[in-house]
């Protein structure tokens, strides 16, 4: 089903999608447990579990080269009111990749976008977003910077 909702519109399904994929099993499952959804669903593609390959860049700007392989699990889902999810998770928990897929569907339905932007998205993002802060100052409090003085009699 297509939906006429600016916000399921593809930077904004990104951004939750990733918040979903990033989260933490246990916060993704509280939030929605909070939520009280229950919708009805079909599996179109079953959780499973895989390896996609990883790929870096030297200075994030250099040619491409294989970092290695990760395990992600994916999983697709369609709710009775016509509205499919997607999901890819990293990770073997089959549950995380079936409840991302949930919420994703019903985030493009305009009936339950906001409570869920709300309860669990926003929730989620802001958690993460911690995290990277939290991250970052710790690094920083470790920085050094190094400088050099020129000598006289190298001129």
């Amino acid at each position: 089903m297509t939906s006429t909702n600016p916000a399921s519109s593809i930077p904004a399904r990104q951004r939750w999608m990733s918040v979903m994929a990033k989260a933490d099993w246990t916060d993704l499952k509280s939030a929605w447990d909070h939520c009280g959804h229950q919708p009805a669903f079909s599996l179109l593609r079953k959780p499973e579990s895989g390896l996609v390959m990883v790929e870096g860049r030297m200075g994030g700007t250099g040619a491409p080269f294989n970092l290695g392989e990760m395990t992600v699990t994916r999983c697709s889902v369609a709710l009775d009111n016509g509205f499919t999810g997607h999901a890819y998770v990293m990770g073997r928990n089959q549950q995380h990749a079936e409840l991302a897929a949930i919420c994703d569907a019903l985030m493009q339905d305009p009936a339950h976008h906001d409570q869920l932007e709300q309860a669990i998205i926003a929730p989620l993002a802001e958690h993460h977003a911690a995290g990277k802060r939290q991250a970052s100052t710790k690094a920083a409090a470790t920085k050094v910077d190094f400088f050099t003085l020129v000598r006289g009699e190298d001129e």
